[in-house]
């Protein structure tokens, strides 16, 4: 352990065009920090990250996984009152968010709950009043939330309620495939059971507009090509399997296309996953989470990210959870490809929207 400490006071403001990230370190007892410690310091020329955690909580996980990294902790009085400086290239920001109990790697403790969702809370308000440029979430742990006495859903649903936004879209994304493969979510965390009911032409022509809007502006196309799975085997097998198919999808791309979106389907979900089809969209948007996520997880997991479309700020996370035990394992055995891969497409997002407004 170096002999100087990994958390020091704040420096001397340095002007930088760095994208700003609000960075939430999730669950503490699970890999959360330790990624994004790790991406925030790999990144640092590029992307000024700013860590929100219990600042002495992190520093020591710093310490641990390099004596060369430097945490600078910022109260969250200081960032109401002042702002965010701007640190050196070889400087952390960490706005300090105490923890309520001692943490021990892979075990939950739910007295840590809510000051999960206090990251969650510094960091919207921050993207909100343009401190930060966007936001980017480490895995947290819905159990413990809700085992505080907080129900919680998702980050999803959170970050929609806490910033009054009516309807956003679940979207995850990889670059490890040829071409990159994106997959959106007309519903999110939703037993199997209440999917058809959620389903109606009012969502999910919502829907399409926000993910039409999004993968214009935060992606930079033109012009989206968006495939569509349906609901049922088969997309219904022409009613035999269900309507879903012929009474709200179908009517609800039609009417996607009468305002010029490039949308088509509903196709069967258990073929729609091929190269020849792939090769020609830019998009798929699934019914369901357990209908889409899977194949992207699987040519992608631990790399690829989750996008929340339709909030009025960036976010980005990981594809992944909190993986406890290999956090009970120790230091060392988390890959935070994940977390690169999530400040890359947030900072790449903000560059995208610099370069509109110039």
């Amino acid at each position: 352990m170096s002999d100087q400490p990994a958390v020091q006071t704040a420096a001397t403001p340095l002007e930088s065009p760095r994208p700003i990230l609000a960075v939430t370190c999730g669950e503490p007892a699970g890999i959360g920090p330790e990624v994004a410690i790790k991406a925030a310091w790999e990144l640092r020329a590029d992307i000024n990250s700013v860590l929100i955690g219990d600042a002495a909580f992190l520093a020591m996980i710093a310490a641990e996984i390099d004596p060369q990294i430097r945490l600078v902790a910022l109260s969250q009085q200081a960032l109401r009152n002042s702002g965010l400086p701007n640190f050196p290239h070889g400087q952390i920001a960490v706005i300090d968010c105490p923890l309520d109990a001692h943490v021990q790697p892979g075990r939950l403790d739910a007295r840590n709950g809510r000051a999960v969702l206090r990251t969650l809370d510094i960091a919207i308000s921050g993207a909100q009043q343009g401190i930060f440029d966007g936001m980017v979430t480490a895995p947290l742990q819905k159990s413990t939330i809700n085992d505080a006495g907080v129900p919680f859903t998702g980050h999803t649903e959170y970050l929609a309620e806490k910033s009054a936004t009516a309807q956003v879209v679940m979207m995850l994304a990889t670059d490890r495939t040829t071409p990159p493969l994106r997959v959106a979510l007309a519903t999110t965390h939703l037993a199997l059971k209440d999917v058809a009911a959620a389903l109606t032409f009012d969502s999910l022509s919502r829907t399409i507009d926000i993910l039409h809007a999004d993968l214009q502006k935060k992606f930079g196309l033109a012009q989206p090509r968006i495939l569509v799975t349906g609901l049922n085997p088969h997309a219904g097998e022409g009613g035999y399997l269900g309507r879903e198919e012929i009474d709200t999808i179908a009517p609800a791309l039609q009417a996607a296309k009468a305002r010029g979106i490039a949308v088509s389907g509903p196709y069967p979900a258990d073929t729609l996953f091929q190269q020849k089809y792939l090769e020609d969209a830019d998009c798929v948007l699934a019914m369901y989470h357990d209908q889409g996520l899977p194949v992207l997880k699987y040519a992608s997991f631990g790399h690829g990210i989750n996008i929340t479309l339709g909030l009025p700020f960036i976010r980005t996370s990981v594809d992944h959870g909190t993986a406890l035990d290999l956090a009970a394992a120790g230091l060392g055995r988390a890959d935070h490809g994940s977390m690169l891969a999530a400040l890359n497409a947030a900072a790449q997002m903000v560059r995208l929207s610099r370069l509109r407004k110039e």
